[in-house]
């Protein structure tokens, strides 16, 4: 199926990352049926037709939900989660925040261009130009136990990176990638990035992470942002919680 996003959209790089990822995996012995894939509704959604990979393309900010199900069903499926900013933040924040406490072993990849795209650019809750101070997801999931959090740029290497990562994390793994819409936001000017590990962060610290995660406020293009995994670390999962004897 030949994709229907925007031309030099960066939902593109998200695809190629995880297809990559896919073929690296199943060079190493797995097959299609050990993935399982779950979006939401928005342009991220289309990413279900283009992976054909198992899966189900869900409500509205129900994402997370229908891959914690999956995952407690079987076990041994490698389970990844699609989600646009409104999708993630507006909808679906509620499950958000307990999938960070419950720690269910699924990647939750957020697309966010800071739009609600789809249907013709309305105000997310990470919008910059909303009269309203911006929600930071970071922050959020530092804060409700997430034990990895990280934030891409629109450069494939570094999401091919930061996935790769992902994929070795026992747990609830949660990637930003901030993306520009070209319809909508396209006044947002080129951003800065940094990377977090070239700069020699601590992702063990979360004091640390929480003050790399302070450094972008999701309004000011003249701000440097932090990119990488601010915050790694290790505890039981949700599906070793549930079925322990």
């Amino acid at each position: 199926m030949i994709p229907s996003w925007c031309h030099g959209c960066a939902n593109f790089l998200i695809l190629k990352a995880v297809e990559d990822l896919v073929k690296k995996e199943k060079v190493n012995g797995k097959k299609d049926e050990d993935f399982a894939i779950v979006t939401g509704i928005g342009c991220h959604g289309k990413i279900f037709d283009y992976l054909n990979l198992p899966g189900i393309n869900t409500l509205h900010g129900r994402a997370i939900p229908t891959a914690m199900g999956i995952k407690l069903a079987k076990p041994n499926l490698n389970v990844f989660g699609f989600a646009g900013d409104g999708d993630a933040y507006a909808e679906g924040v509620e499950h958000l925040v307990h999938a960070a406490r419950y720690n269910p072993d699924i990647r939750y990849i957020v697309h966010n261009n800071q739009t609600f795209a789809l249907t013709l650019g309305q105000n997310t809750p990470t919008s910059p130009n909303s009269n309203i101070p911006p929600l930071n997801p970071i922050k959020l999931m530092l804060a409700t136990g997430a034990t990895f959090v990280a934030r891409a740029s629109p450069n494939l290497d570094e999401i091919k990176q930061i996935l790769e990562e992902a994929m070795k994390h026992k747990g609830f793994a949660f990637i930003e990638v901030l993306i520009q819409c070209k319809i909508f936001n396209k006044n947002i000017q080129e951003r800065k990035f940094y990377n977090l590990q070239k700069a020699g962060h601590d992702k063990s610290n979360l004091k640390s992470a929480f003050e790399r995660a302070d450094e972008f406020d999701y309004t000011s293009d003249k701000e440097k942002i932090p990119t990488g995994i601010f915050y790694q670390n290790e505890r039981k999962t949700f599906e070793d919680i549930k079925w322990q004897k």
